[in-house]
């Protein structure tokens, strides 16, 4: 009868637990709506190189970006306005296909995600994603971790596994603040199991009702003297038509 009565209780008290224990797609899910507003929205996006602290390279574009599908994830166009090189050609994220457009050539030649587009950072990382809907997470556990202003903050760790073929990293280890949700660290690998990155997200303003992260310091995995800070200002809501959002349109498309 005891025995029976201490594995009642012990069933209980996992059950409990079981039910106290935070989802961990529920996590992700929250910390996309802190990267991402929930509108349609344009956002202007810097880029800025550093080798060894100096400044190497830089680029400038704005990102439209709105959902078109059931599935919530993002379609982004990108207009490049900066260097003179590049200014006017487009990328085009819809789904699982990445499209680079040069108006001067007119052509329209399908990017890979992965592929770089400034020193650390790659095309996959300009566009808006909701990592819930490409990743499966799960909960490793609450920790205490260092942030991008090199401020301790209580985190859940997540283990992000891809869930589709295009996903833009096989793996990412990412912590979010557990008081607010907020991403404070992501941690990127390639299919061989290779750190690619490390992301800090910081210096959150309050942009179109919640505080968002307006600055990424992206890491190389290989060499942390090779920087690249990703500056994001100017959020502003807009009514952007679902025609912007497909291949065969980029040749029309007329910056506002």
């Amino acid at each position: 009868m005891k025995r029976r009565t201490w594995l009642a209780a012990a069933a209980l008290i996992a059950a409990g637990a079981a039910a106290a224990a935070p989802d961990a797609q529920r996590i992700l899910a929250a910390s996309d709506a802190v990267r991402n507003p929930g509108r349609p929205f344009a956002v202007n996006v810097a880029l800025t190189e550093f080798q060894d602290g100096k400044r190497a390279d830089s680029s400038t574009m704005v990102t439209y970006s709105r959902t078109l599908s059931q599935d919530a994830q993002f379609a982004t166009l990108v207009r490049f306005t900066a260097p003179a090189r590049d200014t006017g050609k487009l990328m085009l994220k819809n789904g699982q296909d990445l499209w680079f457009y040069d108006p001067s050539t007119k052509a329209s030649v399908r990017l890979s995600p992965q592929q770089r587009l400034l020193g650390q950072a790659s095309n996959g990382d300009v566009v808006t994603v909701n990592l819930a809907r490409d990743y499966k997470a799960t909960l490793k556990g609450e920790e205490d971790v260092q942030d991008g202003d090199r401020k301790t903050r209580r985190a859940w760790q997540l283990e992000l596994a891809a869930a589709v073929p295009d996903a833009t990293y096989a793996r990412i280890e990412f912590w979010v603040a557990t008081d607010n949700d907020q991403p404070i660290k992501g941690r990127f690998f390639a299919e061989s199991g290779r750190l690619l990155k490390t992301v800090y997200y910081r210096r959150y303003a309050r942009e179109l009702g919640t505080e968002r992260p307006t600055e990424l310091v992206i890491i190389d995995g290989l060499n942390p003297a090779s920087v690249t800070l990703m500056r994001l200002t100017g959020y502003t809501e807009k009514n952007l038509p679902e025609s912007w959002f497909q291949r065969d349109y980029l040749p029309r498309f007329q910056p506002e």
